[in-house]
Order: C-alpha cells, then sequence, then structure tokens
C-alpha cells in the first residue's frame, strides 16, 4: 500500500481538486481519497505494509496518456541533415539510418522514451512502430513489451506495418517493409500471444498501418477486418500534410478521410494521428462515425505541417488525444511539456480563450485513455487505477502562480519532471529518479544504439 499524505493539491478530474487530502493506493487501485487517512482505523490495522509519501508541496493529477509516438526514433533527434525539412523530404532522409536498426536497439529506444515518458507525468502509452528491418530476426514485440516492463509503464503498442517501398511508389527502402501476407500473419500472432484486454491491462494490441502512402488499400482493408476479427483498435497517420492529400488524390482518386472510409477504417475503435488537413465535410464524418484524433503539437510545429483543428473537434464532440509523436519530429519526449504546446498552439489562431487548461488535461488523461479503450484511467478517484504523477511546486517558476495549481504546470512550469509517479500501483520514479532500470545504463546503452545506426559514437 502507498500513502499520499496531505496532498498540496489533488487533480481528481479535469477542473476539480481538492487541496490537503490523502490518498491511498492498494494494489493497483486508488483504494481511498480524504482527509487525514493516516488516523483511519482500517489504515492503522492493515497487515499492509504502507509506504508513506510526504506530499505537501506536490500537485498530484492523473497520469497522462500518450495517443501516438515512434520509440526507435528517440536514436535520430536533431539530426542536422533534416532539422528544417518538411515531413517527406525529412522521412526519405531518415529511413536510410533507420534501416540499420537492430533488436538492441528497438529495445533500449522502448526504455528511452517510455523513461522520458514516466518522468514527465505519461503512465500509458502506445506506440506506432511499422519499421521491419529484414536485419532483425528477434520478435520486436516483446523486445518493448520487455522494456516498457522494465520501466514500468502501462503499454498498449501498435503492431504497425508497411508494405509500399520506394519500387512501389512508396518512400521507405525495400529492406524495412513486409509483404502483406507476412504483416497480417504476424499481427494475429502478436494479439494472439500479447494482448490482454482487461480493464486495467498493462499491454494491449492495436493495429496500425503506417499511413496511405505506406501501405496498400488492400492492407487497410485486411486489417480492419483482423482488427475487428479480434476485438483490437485501429490506428495510422492521417491528413498530416498537405502532401499527403495530394498523394492520396493522385493514387487513390480521394481524399484520406474518404479512402478511410472505403477501406471500413473509421469508427469508435479507430484512432488517427495528425489529423490537421481536414476540412468541415470530413470533420462531420469523424463526428458521425465516433473515429478519434491524436494531437501531435510539437511535432506539427516541428515540421511545420499546420495546426490541428482542435477547437472545433471539441466543438463537435469529436474525442481529442494528445500525443508526443516520435521524437525525430518532436525531439523529446516531454508529455507535460506537449500539454503546455498543445494549450498555447490553438490560441495562435484561434484566440486566447481557444483551449483551456481543463480541456487539455481532458485531453491528456481521459479523452486518451477512452481512445486506447481504457475505462477506468484518467480521474484520481476510488476504484480507479492507481496511475499518479505528482509535481513538486515549492520551486521558483511556481511563486504567484499558485492560485490554480494544476493549471500552474501548464502556464509557469518550465521543468516538467515528476518527483514521483505511480503506475499501476507502483512507484516507477522516486525522487526524480527511475526504479525499475538504471538512467546510467540507459544513457550509456541508448548511446551505443544510436552510434549504431551512423557508425560512430554519440
Amino acid at each position: 500500500m502507498i500513502l499520499l499524505r496531505n496532498c498540496f493539491y489533488v487533480m481528481t478530474a479535469p477542473g476539480k481538486g481538492l487541496s490537503n487530502v490523502d490518498i491511498l493506493i492498494k494494489d493497483n487501485l486508488i483504494e481511498k481519497v480524504g482527509r487525514n487517512l493516516s488516523e483511519d482505523p482500517l489504515v492503522k490495522t492493515g497487515r499492509d505494509v504502507i509506504e508513506v509519501i510526504d506530499a505537501s508541496k506536490h500537485v498530484v493529477i492523473p497520469g497522462m496518456v500518450n495517443t501516438h509516438h515512434h520509440f526507435y526514433q528517440t536514436l535520430t533527434r536533431n539530426l542536422p541533415a533534416v532539422q528544417n525539412a518538411e515531413l517527406f523530404d525529412w522521412l526519405v532522409y531518415l529511413y536510410d539510418i533507420w534501416k540499420k536498426l537492430d533488436a538492441e536497439g528497438v529495445y533500449w529506444s522502448t526504455a528511452l522514451a517510455t523513461a522520458e515518458l514516466l518522468k514527465t507525468g505519461c503512465t500509458t502509452t502506445t506506440d506506432h512502430h511499422y519499421l521491419y528491418p529484414r536485419d532483425i530476426h528477434a520478435d520486436i514485440m516483446a523486445l518493448q513489451f520487455k522494456a516498457a516492463g522494465d520501466t514500468g509503464i502501462r503499454f498498449s503498442p501498435t503492431r504497425g506495418s508497411m508494405s509500399r517501398s520506394k519500387k512501389d511508389g512508396g518512400l521507405p527502402p525495400d529492406s524495412v517493409v513486409q509483404t502483406e501476407d507476412e504483416i497480417l500473419a504476424d499481427s494475429e500472432r502478436v494479439i494472439n500471444e500479447f494482448h490482454d484486454a482487461s480493464d486495467f491491462s498493462m499491454q494491449k494490441i492495436v493495429l496500425a498501418p503506417c499511413s496511405p502512402f505506406s501501405v496498400s488499400e488492400e492492407l487497410m482493408k485486411q486489417s480492419a477486418a483482423l482488427a475487428r476479427r479480434k476485438g483490437v483498435r485501429l490506428h495510422t497517420h492521417l491528413a498530416e500534410t498537405r502532401d499527403e492529400n495530394e498523394y492520396c488524390l493522385e493514387m487513390y482518386k480521394r481524399r484520406p478521410v474518404k479512402l478511410m472510409e472505403d477501406c471500413d477504417f473509421l469508427g469508435e475503435d479507430v484512432f488517427f494521428a495528425h489529423g490537421i488537413h481536414f476540412n468541415d465535410d470530413e470533420l462531420k464524418v469523424l463526428k458521425e462515425t465516433g473515429s478519434h484524433i491524436a494531437h501531435c503539437p510539437a511535432s506539427n510545429m516541428r515540421l511545420g505541417s499546420g495546426i490541428c483543428r482542435v477547437r472545433e473537434m471539441n466543438d463537435l464532440g469529436i474525442n481529442v488525444g494528445l500525443a508526443v509523436d516520435g521524437s525525430a519530429s518532436n525531439d523529446a519526449s516531454d508529455m507535460l511539456g506537449e500539454a503546455r504546446l498543445a494549450l498555447l498552439l490553438q490560441r495562435v489562431t484561434k484566440g486566447a480563450d481557444a483551449l483551456t487548461a481543463e480541456e487539455v488535461y481532458r485531453m491528456a488523461g481521459i479523452n486518451g485513455a477512452q481512445m486506447l479503450g481504457y475505462n477506468k484511467i484518467g480521474k484520481i478517484e476510488e476504484g480507479w487505477a492507481a496511475d499518479l504523477a505528482l509535481f513538486d511546486v515549492h520551486k521558483l517558476e511556481y511563486c504567484g502562480a499558485l492560485s490554480d495549481p494544476a493549471a500552474a504546470l501548464l502556464f509557469s512550469g518550465y521543468n516538467h519532471g515528476t518527483d514521483y509517479t505511480i503506475c499501476n500501483g507502483k512507484i516507477v520514479v522516486e525522487k526524480g529518479q527511475l526504479t525499475g532500470i538504471d538512467e546510467e545504463i540507459l544513457i550509456a546503452e541508448a548511446g551505443k544504439a544510436a552510434g549504431r545506426l551512423y557508425g560512430r559514437d554519440l
């Protein structure tokens, strides 16, 4: 059991909070939220050992949910050649580096990305791994689950895929794509082997053809059919850039949303990454079908892709979650930082009231959990998942900002690290340090893995 005692402020749900309360965690659930729980006879006489954390200087929020990422890209951040490139040119350059990814690189990049997420307040994440170099003979999904288990994050990765290489009019080299038969067979295998559909599952599987320009229409259809048959969710990139829309018009004679409709790739079990360049009619289709959007503000800014129409989506009732996207188009896996950017980016074109702190927290929590199929994640409430992020606000940057403690994390904070992160009832970050993996070893091994991609030490 864990007792968070005398929390300075607890955000029980977006827009709601309590001051000077305790939180009791038992196993992987929130057992109680209330005052003076340490004096409660049930707590005092409990046979479980209770770890007490003094949270009197902390704002406690529900652990955030990251709805789109590319973990392997943590090894290729900040490359000078593509610091100023747009998406297609950026991809073409990086594929020639990514094709050298090895099994150790998969493990260490997954550990690195999940570590950064945990240390910035994220407790549940997906990953869109669509790169399958022919020289990797290990089970990529098993490597990822091993790394996520070591850091302690709740993990719902996608079995991504690419079948269209340069010779087929796509962007990646032949050595990182697979045949459609290989993709579908392995997709079914990983669902059978790893997928756990229970309420507080630590591992779920999503099927995710990479994008309309890297797979065939037939693979989209077959992936959707397999996902429905197996009861798992679907994901892909969609309408990220104008180039993608133009590609779909040229290749398929349809805009991306119409293409998805024809592939049966819309619905409450589908979430799209980015979704920037939708027109009004397409937003109505997304609303009517219950399809979700994973908003990636930092990546969209970094690549100059555009601004997602989050305000309009929220007003229509489209479920929008938050995502950091790949670390080579964001250069960080900073979940709290992403929430801050989401808050501010809408205001550039929509005005100072375009998005509120409450709406951003909803996107980063409950909305993302719903997107990944979790119904008891995103609130600090009895019976909900014990996924919590504790931020120490006894710092210079919060002086004068604590009239609204939860919003202060977005408006005023610039050191985005948690003091404690609790996932599934376990302390995975303690006093700012990972508990499940040695950070010095992680830094060293991730550096070596990156060096192998470049052919030199980094």
